[in-house]
């Protein structure tokens, strides 16, 4: 069985760029994204990994964690990094995932338990299902889940989009419409009468019987 939003996320200890983790102790109190590739030096990868350096700032001041994880062993990793320095011109200072013994990806049902217990020998092509994004919450539940093929480079963005969605809609009782960009009119949810609506945002919009927008809430 696949993990769904709102399972939790499984725990696991591991190697990393920078030493042993247990993932759930790594989390701590935040928000993570721990975002999978198949294979260390491939092309596709060698561009996420940097445009996701460059843009560990925008996670940071969100009070969320990245993490990567590759299927191979640390000192492959710790060579790529040099390649995606001279790709994107940004050094990957988060921590990088060893999954050499391919238990991470299967635990996080990424690849088949019958892909083995090795990377060794394994082409991307493999390990293709090890393409996916997960968000996880301060309470350990996945959050969200993005799968993409290897030929389809990551929209960071639009993690960042998705986070501030996230993060503004753990706080309220609203959800955000298609296409929402922090700042723009939110929905007031189903589960909120009227009268508190008035209460909590004020004036709002009654576009149909179900459907209330409201300024985005400021706290």
């Amino acid at each position: 069985m696949g993990l769904r939003i709102n399972d939790t996320a499984p725990d696991f200890t591991a190697e990393t760029t920078q030493g042993p983790i247990k993932f759930h102790d790594w989390i701590g109190d935040g928000w993570a994204v721990m975002f999978s590739h198949p294979k260390d030096f491939t092309p596709v990868c060698t561009t996420e990994l940097g445009t996701m350096a460059g843009l560990a700032p925008e996670f940071t001041k969100r009070g969320v964690k990245i993490i990567g994880i590759s299927v191979d062993p640390v000192e492959s990793h710790t060579k790529w990094k040099g390649d995606i320095k001279t790709a994107t011109g940004f050094d990957v200072d988060y921590p990088l995932i060893a999954d050499g013994d391919l238990a991470v990806a299967k635990l996080y049902d990424m690849l088949p338990a019958s892909a083995g217990d090795s990377s060794e020998g394994r082409t991307p092509a493999d390990n293709q299902t090890v393409r996916t994004v997960f968000v996880v919450g301060p309470d350990k539940k996945i959050k969200l889940t993005l799968s993409y093929p290897m030929t389809t480079g990551r929209n960071f963005d639009e993690i960042l989009r998705a986070i501030d969605s996230l993060q503004l809609t753990a706080k309220h009782k609203v959800a955000t419409p298609a296409n929402w960009k922090q700042g723009e009119d939110v929905i007031i949810t189903a589960a909120v009468p009227d009268d508190e609506a008035t209460e909590k945002f004020g004036s709002f919009e009654r576009v149909l019987p179900y459907l209330r927008k409201t300024k985005q809430p400021s706290a």
